[in-house]
């Protein structure tokens, strides 16, 4: 069957579903499969569950052999309401393409190293307050989820933003291929996936590739000339939009930002973003809300009304303790640029804790220590660190507090039940250090 014979089934059926815990009457369930999983042998229980359709990816005389039923009519009216194509995540793709070919709207695409999850939203935020936006949800920004993000867009969209994660080379390059992005971001680039990109220079290559795209294809790039690797890197783009001018006015503990929306005129943005290191993202979604012509009153109470969750840069009040959460994820540099923030806010009794950063490969241990040594130019009352590669380091740096899993570090704050303390909680999402407060 065709990519454009599938697509008409999809506009019958527009929900594209990948997972069967999630499926609804109606679905269009695509059963991927990978190292560890094969979707393909929950083809019939999707069905079951209401699927329209299942597109598979192994012959139908296997997929038969997952029947677990004895009704031989109701096996083979499954078996018609099966697609059978070469490989169902390409096809998932190809769909995303085609659909993608429908529509003649801004598709922007936001990737980088640091804040993309949360520039992204800033955008949706101000976007969606005066176009119909269509926007990545969660952080659905992989080899799956881009593509179900891409299909998830109705046609009653005005504008679309499309966030791109990578943790190695071509993997952005591929997701142009069938998003092709009209206006594209790239936040930073700093030391995050050096095990996949090969250090930072194969960072900056990889998250270039979204420049090599917009650059190719009359695309337009808004860029922060603060970072002079983005100019460099942005070269013989066409169009290029530089962010707004803009510094911070206060961060304790919210960032408000003095930004110059109009020339020769100051605004004043609050915000409920906790961070120095939040301004760009702010000043991002502002510049493209220009670009695009959103209201400026409607911009601020956008980025006013945005509330980070799922742990990414939260602000909690717990009894007499104010926490930073900032769990979701972590590398040196936003690691860094953390530790640096947490230093500057007001308090005598500040306590870090982290969790170990994660796919640096070969550069682990020397990234691992040189936070410590960055840690170690502070008076933090106490600093727990969790993870082997921490504890490697243990005998270097003796005067912190080493555990090997997160639920040590819990049984260690419960004890200590600190009061009126200031907290900084932050690792790679596998470390879960979120828990340390359930």
């Amino acid at each position: 069957m065709s990519i454009s014979e599938i697509y008409d089934i999809y506009v019958q059926y527009p929900s594209v579903v990948t997972d069967t815990r999630k499926l609804t009457t109606n679905d269009f369930f695509f059963a991927l499969k990978g190292p560890n999983f094969n979707a393909n042998t929950f083809a019939f229980k999707a069905l079951e569950a209401g699927a329209a359709y299942c597109v598979v990816d192994e012959p139908l005389s296997i997929i038969a052999t997952y029947y677990e039923g004895n009704n031989e009519a109701q096996k083979e009216a499954a078996l018609s309401k099966m697609i059978v194509v070469d490989d169902v995540l390409t096809t998932l793709q190809a769909l995303a393409g085609h659909h993608r070919s429908t529509f003649s709207i801004p598709f922007i695409a936001i990737t980088g190293s640091n804040g993309k999850t949360t520039t992204k939203e800033l955008v949706y935020a101000v976007l969606s307050s005066h176009f119909k936006t269509y926007t990545t949800q969660g952080n659905l920004n992989n080899h799956i989820g881009v593509p179900l993000t891409i299909l998830s867009i109705k046609k009653d969209a005005q504008m679309a933003v499309i966030e791109m994660g990578a943790n190695h080379q071509k993997e952005i390059e591929g997701y142009c291929v069938y998003a092709r992005p009209t206006h594209g971001v790239i936040s930073n680039c700093g030391k995050a996936h050096l095990e996949g990109f090969g250090g930072e220079e194969g960072v900056k290559k990889g998250k270039g590739e979204l420049y090599s795209f917009l650059r190719g294809h009359n695309g337009t790039a808004f860029v922060y000339t603060g970072y002079d690797y983005l100019n460099e890197m942005s070269a013989g783009i066409q169009n290029i939009v530089p962010y707004i001018n803009g510094t911070i006015q206060s961060s304790e503990p919210f960032l408000t930002v003095a930004a110059n929306i109009k020339e020769n005129e100051t605004s004043t943005i609050a915000s409920q973003l906790v961070g120095s290191y939040n301004l760009p993202n702010i000043l991002c979604a502002l510049t493209i809300g220009k670009h695009f012509g959103v209201p400026e009153h409607k911009m601020v109470d956008a980025i006013a009304n945005y509330a980070p969750s799922n742990s990414r840069s939260q602000l909690i009040t717990k009894d007499t303790n104010t926490i930073i959460l900032d769990a979701y994820n972590a590398n040196p540099s936003s690691m860094k640029v953390a530790i640096e923030n947490f230093a500057k806010l007001a308090g005598d009794h500040k306590i870090v804790m982290f969790g170990a950063m994660m796919e640096l490969g070969e550069h682990a241990a020397a990234e691992h220590l040189a936070l410590l040594q960055l840690i170690a130019g502070y008076s933090f009352e106490s600093v727990v660190l969790v993870g082997d590669d921490f504890l490697a380091h243990q005998h270097a740096l003796p005067q912190f507090i080493y555990f090997k899993t997160t639920a040590e570090a819990k049984v260690w704050l419960v004890a200590q039940n600190p009061t009126h303390a200031q907290l900084l909680i932050k690792g790679s999402r596998s470390m879960q250090m979120e828990s340390v407060l359930s």
